[in-house]
């Protein structure tokens, strides 16, 4: 008797358009998972879908069935073109359309809504103006409701756009209907200001306020909440433009430069000082220092040579390579940081989803109550002008104006005011995340140490040259090296002796692995990996360089040594103070880098980290991050390289240090732009603030439907009082979240260590 065969499930992501809100995110996840055994997760922010189906279900039909819900999907572009690549300039056409139809709508309604509300201003005839007015407003400015409501009329669905057409529709429609067959016209009509709805001596009264204040409140919020979400898809592009474009293939002796999508396992190409590895391979000739630390968070250059393997991505620093490549293509460790980074990015938070199943309710439930009350009205013999009245007040109330500027005004006063404060966040996701981490996962590459090499500490020998002396020696020397140790001597030393120029070296020599050496001043001097033969002081003092996990040399004069430097990857100034503040607010720090394991805890043991993850890949990382929320943590990451922007990308909170890649940054919820991680504890301070701001600006939206809607229901609320309410609403609403422009964070006792 034979198993019957287990389904196929494979993950395919399509690109949907049209979707303008969490309604709209619930339909077509709906209607994805009524095929069988398919699941789909749709973002809103990115205009994504992931969806896992069986193998027989063609992602054809994937499409098919996402149009079928009134909206557009497509297939992911091929390989080739990274995605997001050709997106920028039709999204900034987007934006600008909308800014223009926002400014035109704005001019237009503004008068209005003044003529409306203000009666000592309604000169004769003011009705004519306001409907001459409202007449662009109700059609252009609202078209895209309108096409939306009906499209979703067409596939039996509602959302916020069904909401706003109706409204809209029914304000001018009634207005129109009153100013030509209700007497609303007449030369000197007056329109009181009136809390109840009201007809004067049998005159209907005209909504064209509500007509233009719905549109123009709901294009300011999905305006302002676009700016906020805006630079999708910059991690992708960003890792795409890290690999190399151009590479010089060697064949048969001869060079030619090909486009890098033409190069093929077993080519030979060639690497020159300075230039990107074009792709995973194996060194076949020459020999040189690579660093690795924007690929794999390595702070030491490694010592390549024939034999040796090396990651596309890597920086060649010293001399000329030949590498022949053995992964092209998908099959490298860049492109697969590219997809950890894709898939990472697919998810969605549990406060979207639980935003997403709201609204698939919301809506539903006002359109029914707008229809119960018209027709309780009407059963219950009231004039049909009262009827309508309340029923488009109950529309026109329920239009989330308020609820819309709630989180994106908010977002953008925090995020100005952090930008002064160096930090820069990408969205309201991120501020509620960064309000619960309690794990921060730390890089040590760039983000606790500089990320590049300098020296940390000079010491000579007691009665010998001298530091100053021993510094020009050994400077001088250096200058004929390549090396990444030599030229932070180098720069060491002119700093150290900055009058005085270093002097020229002759008989320069280079050993690879050991050292060089030269003349200066007609002494020989030799910058060497120090032996086991050294004085007492030196001695004493390579031991702590070992401890330190610093690398040391020895300088030796006329073969006296005469100093030991110790150069690494030096921590930052304030790290010991952040990591503190991270403990004060109940984080736990957890170090994670790709490099060795002695310096990897020497910098956990300066800043008293308990939690030690070294020699960690990209994958390694991101797959740490997944365990440590599996285990119910809430993680942040910071980090600063490409290394960390799958595990930046796959974390509840992504932070990324400014002086970091742009892969880093682009993946990361949160940016440093100070370029240290004591910013970080004014991110969560500020994020708190924020996060209050935002629970306040909902209370009195959802408050405000809570007062209203009733009153509009039984009566006691007509459209023009509604439109006002709501204008205060969202007035308050932005004033509100503007005091967070003058936020200031609380100073902590300054720490020493």
């Amino acid at each position: 008797m034979s198993a019957e065969p287990v389904a196929v499930i494979v993950t395919t992501d399509l690109t949907v358009g049209g979707m303008t809100c969490a309604a709209c995110v619930n339909r077509v996840e709906k209607k994805l998972a009524k095929l069988d055994g398919v699941t789909a997760t749709v973002n809103l922010a990115t205009g994504r879908a992931r969806v896992s189906h069986p193998a027989h279900v063609p992602p054809e039909e994937l499409v098919a069935t996402v149009e079928k819900a009134g909206y557009t999907a497509t297939l992911p572009t091929p390989p080739e073109q990274p995605e997001g690549g050709d997106e920028d300039e039709p999204e900034s056409v987007d934006a600008r359309q909308e800014r223009e139809r926002l400014t035109v709508t704005a001019l237009l309604a503004v008068p209005v809504l003044v003529l409306s509300m203000v009666p000592a201003w309604q000169f004769r005839n003011w009705q004519w103006l306001c409907f001459v007015l409202a007449a662009p407003v109700a059609v252009w400015s609202s078209w895209p409701f309108h096409v939306r409501a009906l499209r979703g009329l067409r596939h039996s669905t509602a959302t916020m756009d069904t909401l706003v057409s109706l409204g809209v529709l029914a304000s001018f429609s009634w207005s129109a209907y009153a100013l030509f067959l209700g007497g609303a016209g007449e030369p000197g009509m007056q329109m009181p200001f009136s809390l109840l709805p009201s007809a004067s001596e049998g005159t209907a009264h005209i909504y064209l306020e509500a007509a233009v204040g719905v549109p123009l409140f709901v294009l300011a919020g999905r305006f302002l909440e676009a700016r906020a979400r805006h630079g999708t898809g910059a991690a992708l592009r960003s890792l795409a433009q890290l690999g190399a474009k151009e590479v010089s293939v060697r064949e048969g002796g001869a060079e030619r430069l090909v486009p890098v999508e033409q190069l093929r396992t077993g080519h030979v190409f060639v690497v020159r000082p300075g230039e990107r590895v074009a792709t995973d391979g194996e060194v076949t000739e020459g020999s040189s220092a690579v660093d690795l630390s924007l690929v794999t968070g390595e702070s030491e250059p490694v010592e390549v040579g024939p034999g040796s393997a090396v990651v596309g991505g890597a920086v060649n620093a010293g001399g000329l390579l030949l590498v022949r490549a053995t992964a092209v293509g998908v099959d490298t460790q860049l492109a697969r940081i590219t997809q950890l980074v894709t898939d990472a990015q697919a998810g969605k938070a549990r406060a979207q989803r639980l935003a997403d199943a709201v609204a698939g309710v919301f809506v539903p439930v006002v359109l029914a109550l707008a229809v119960t009350v018209l027709g309780f009205w009407l059963g219950a013999g009231a004039d049909p002008q009262a009827a309508v009245t309340a029923c488009v007040a109950v529309l026109v109330v329920a239009c989330p104006c308020a609820l819309g500027l709630a989180t994106p005004t908010a977002l953008m006063a925090a995020t100005g005011r952090g930008a002064q404060l160096g930090v820069l966040v990408g969205g309201p996701q991120a501020l509620e995340s960064l309000q619960h981490i309690d794990t921060v996962v730390l890089d040590k590459t760039g983000t606790l140490t500089s990320g590049h090499m300098s020296v940390a500490r000079v010491t000579v020998v007691p009665g010998g040259l001298g530091r100053e002396a021993v510094l020009r020696l050994a400077g001088a020397v250096e200058q004929g090296s390549e090396h990444p140790l030599g030229r932070a001597i180098v720069s060491y030393a002119q700093r150290a002796v900055p009058e005085r120029p270093l002097p020229d070296v002759g008989e320069f020599r280079a050993e690879a692995g050991r050292g060089v050496r030269g003349r200066v001043d007609g002494r020989l001097v030799e910058v060497l990996a120090p032996d086991d033969e050294l004085p007492t002081a030196l001695a004493d003092a390579l031991s702590v360089a070992e401890a330190a996990a610093y690398t040391p040399v020895v300088v030796l004069v006329d073969g006296v040594p005469e100093a030991l430097i110790e150069i690494g990857d030096v921590v930052r100034p304030g790290s010991y103070r952040a990591v503190d503040r991270l403990r004060r607010l109940g984080v736990r720090p957890v170090l994670a880098t790709g490099d060795r394991e002695a310096p990897a805890r020497a910098v956990a043991s300066a800043l008293g980290i308990e939690e030690v993850h070294a020699r960690c890949t990209p994958e390694e990382k991101a797959a740490l991050v997944r365990e440590l929320r599996e285990e119910g943590c809430r993680v942040a990451v910071v980090g600063d390289g490409v290394n960390d922007a799958a595990a930046l990308a796959g974390a509840d909170l992504g932070i990324a240090m400014g002086s970091g890649t742009d892969a880093a940054i682009g993946a990361a919820d949160v940016t440093l732009v100070r370029g240290d991680i004591e910013a970080l504890g004014d991110a969560v301070r500020l994020a708190r603030r924020t996060l209050g701001t935002i629970r306040v600006n909902l209370l009195w939206a959802f408050g405000y439907n809570a007062v209203t809607v009733p009153l509009a229901m039984v009566g006691l609320l007509n459209p023009m009082v509604a439109a006002a309410a709501m204008s205060v609403s969202s007035l308050l609403v932005v004033g509100n979240s503007l005091r967070l422009r003058a936020w200031q964070p609380t100073r902590t006792r300054s720490l020493t260590r």
